[in-house]
């Protein structure tokens, strides 16, 4: 799959043969598609012309990119004809030798930098092979990272990923693969080495330049600031539970009070239930109890909690509604006036699926996971098995698992009560609570290590789970890295072509890069209803498993699928050579489940297996609305370009 990155982006020299003349309504197709045009980027040496060969020209910013609507031979050399959009505008002539193929609009985003060594990006593959290929790469990196921070350079190295998270939702940038393969490094990894793409090679800092910087760094820090937003399930059996909370907020702002970090340190408040169309007089779904952005320090946070109380009556079902509290957070606080941000979520209970009809927002874990990703919020989930709860447990911890897993960390910050036992959980929250006052804390003495806020409050924990300390350690350092980045307006290091791996030279299992997806308005619309479709024939087939597959193929013709082609393969062929898979999506470096789905597969699940694969599909597709819905992040990739082509940075995990 991966060797088929190589079209990652298409970024191949050589130019898809086209006719030197086109009509101009529409723009050129790709060899072999019948929906996807021709697309270029443009590099630092593109300049924009009236007519085909011409000298001088516009110069055009780097890495826009441009449809083409014709080629022309002009000597030795290729002129193309180009546009903003898909939808006729043309603008001028640029010479073919400064822009580089697009055939898929996939990008790179650089992981948080926490808990790894800087990516270096380098000029010869072979550089990598050799690491990758090392019983000790640390070791063959010693010279190389030496050099980076005497001189500024090494011959190897062509850039260095900045010391900060570069946030692709607030800084976007393109980092497009040109070439890649997978290989198992001597360590016993699969790794990709990827060839990428960015805008120019910038003057390496001086040894100075980097102290000042990190003088500068400092005082940076000084303004950073933490919100802690607690999300309680507030059904009738979690009196006890409120009643903590309180008592641990109440402690601890008493101490930040002493400390004088009452602007450092917020704490917000979202209660949650379950459906009351079900039961009235459960009276809401979530509430915003208390806003970290606008409360007023500790005692005007203790009489705003004091209006929560359980429930009265019990809910209709045993789980809640905890995606639908968590949400609401999410959406309901300005989470970027805060350089470190956590949500810990509080439950004697699962979460109601996306598909399930009490379920208010139609999303499962995995979805309401990416949103919290996506402004920089980390989960915390305090699960409190209770004996009543038994029967329940294993299920909502996997939902609560899935939930809180973090990228940063790579685990899932998922922390048990046995027995709901309100000590053992009084315990986490204070241990919590001190812990990221002490990050800040730490911030604002301007110290970077992700230790440093460590053990400095173990007395004041109680009986602290150490994972969970340690864990929130790791976690305040890498927001700072984050914060910082935001606040020096960090950005991808600048730049044109070299290899990189996507994985630590060290720390193998700690990932580099993370795949995004571009998708533009109608993509995402014909996403959505190819998955659709998918999911009401999945559905007809729980009922007559043998109608399921002769149902796509229906599906399939209507979309003007070769007949012939339906039928090729039998029973073993999947969906996506049945042709449901949009030219959009071929060759991308993922395994779909849906799309690698056949008919002897499918008959093959058991039917609590089948009816989690529709609940999959039917949670992505409110994903998708959400997405189409997000006017913050559809990104034009042109100047003046038709809003219909602009794009939206899909994760692949978001994908079917």
């Amino acid at each position: 799959m991966w060797r088929e990155m190589a079209l990652l982006g298409g970024l191949l020299l050589g130019a898809c043969a086209g006719p030197a003349l086109a009509a101009d309504d529409k723009p050129l197709l790709q060899a072999g598609k019948k929906t996807l045009y021709q697309r270029v980027l443009t590099t630092p040496s593109c300049r924009l012309g009236d007519q085909p060969g011409a000298a001088g020209g516009k110069p055009q910013p780097a890495f826009t990119r441009f449809y083409v609507y014709q080629r022309q031979k002009v000597g030795d050399g290729e002129w193309l004809k180009v546009g903003p959009d898909s939808y006729g505008e043309t603008l001028g002539w640029i010479d073919a030798g400064c822009a580089v193929d697009w055939k898929m609009q996939m990008t790179l985003a650089l992981t948080n930098p926490a808990g790894r060594e800087p990516l270096l990006f380098f000029r010869q593959r072979e550089t990598l092979d050799k690491l990758f290929g090392a019983d000790d790469p640390g070791k063959l990196l010693k010279p190389i990272r030496a050099n980076l921070a005497g001189q500024g350079r090494d011959a190897a190295v062509v850039a260095r990923e900045p010391d900060y998270a570069v946030d692709l939702a607030k800084r976007f940038y393109l980092l497009p693969v040109l070439d890649a393969r997978e290989i198992m490094t001597e360590k016993g990894f699969r790794v990709r080495e990827l060839e990428v793409a960015s805008v120019t090679a910038a003057e390496p800092k001086s040894a100075e330049q980097a102290a000042r910087d990190k003088a500068g760094e400092v005082n940076t820090l000084k303004g950073f600031s933490a919100a802690v937003v607690f999300v309680i399930d507030s059904t009738i059996s979690m009196g006890p539970y409120i009643d903590r909370t309180r008592e641990a907020i109440r402690k601890i702002y008493q101490r930040i009070e002493q400390e004088k970090l009452l602007e450092q340190v917020r704490f917000g408040l979202v209660a949650y239930r379950s459906n009351i169309k079900e039961v009235p007089a459960l009276e809401y779904v979530s509430k915003l109890y208390v806003d970290p952005a606008k409360v007023q320090g500790g005692e005007d946070f203790l009489a705003k909690m004091a209006a929560l109380k359980p429930a009265t009556v019990s809910s209709s079902r045993f789980d809640e509604d905890a995606y639908a509290g968590v949400m609401r957070a999410l959406d309901g606080i300005d989470w970027t006036r805060f350089g470190a941000r956590y949500i810990v979520l509080v439950s004697d209970a699962g979460a109601l699926d996306g598909t399930d009809p009490l379920s208010a927002t139609g999303l499962d874990a995995a979805q309401v996971r990416l949103e919290a990703k996506h402004r920089g919020v980390a989960i915390y989930s305090l699960h409190l098995k209770t004996p009543s709860g038994a029967k329940n447990h294993a299920s909502a911890e996997a939902q609560y698992r899935d939930l809180s897993n973090n990228p940063i960390l790579n685990k899932p910050l998922y922390y048990p009560v046995d027995a709901g036992d309100v000590d053992n959980f009084g315990s986490k929250i204070d241990a919590l609570a001190v812990a990221i006052t002490g990050q800040v804390k730490a911030a604002y003495r301007g110290e970077m290590a992700a230790g440093s806020a460590l053990g400095a409050d173990a007395d004041y924990g109680g009986k602290a789970d150490a994972t969970l300390l340690e864990d929130t350690a790791k976690l305040g350092h890498a927001m700072r890295l984050a914060y910082l980045g935001a606040a020096t307006g960090a950005s991808a290091p600048p730049v044109f072509h070299a290899w990189i791996g996507d994985r630590d030279f060290v720390k193998q299992n700690v990932p580099t890069t993370e795949v995004r997806v571009l998708l533009t308005k109608a993509q995402l619309s014909d996403l959505a209803e190819v998955v659709k479709k998918i999911a009401d024939a999945a559905n007809e087939g729980l009922i007559s498993p043998n109608e399921m597959f002769e149902r796509l193929r229906s599906v399939a013709a209507t979309m003007g699928k070769d007949p012939n082609q339906l039928q090729k393969g039998g029973k073993s062929a999947t969906l996506a050579e049945m042709g449901l898979m949009a030219e959009y999506l071929e060759g991308l470096p993922y395994l779909s489940e849906v799309l690698s789905l056949d008919e002897e597969t499918w008959k093959g699940m058991e039917g609590l297996e089948q009816e989690k694969f529709i609940r999959r599909l039917n949670t992505k597709l409110k994903y998708y609305q959400k997405y189409n819905a997000d006017a913050d992040r559809w990104v034009s990739l042109a100047e003046g370009s038709d809003p219909r082509d602009h794009v939206y940075p899909v994760p692949l995990e978001a994908l079917p």
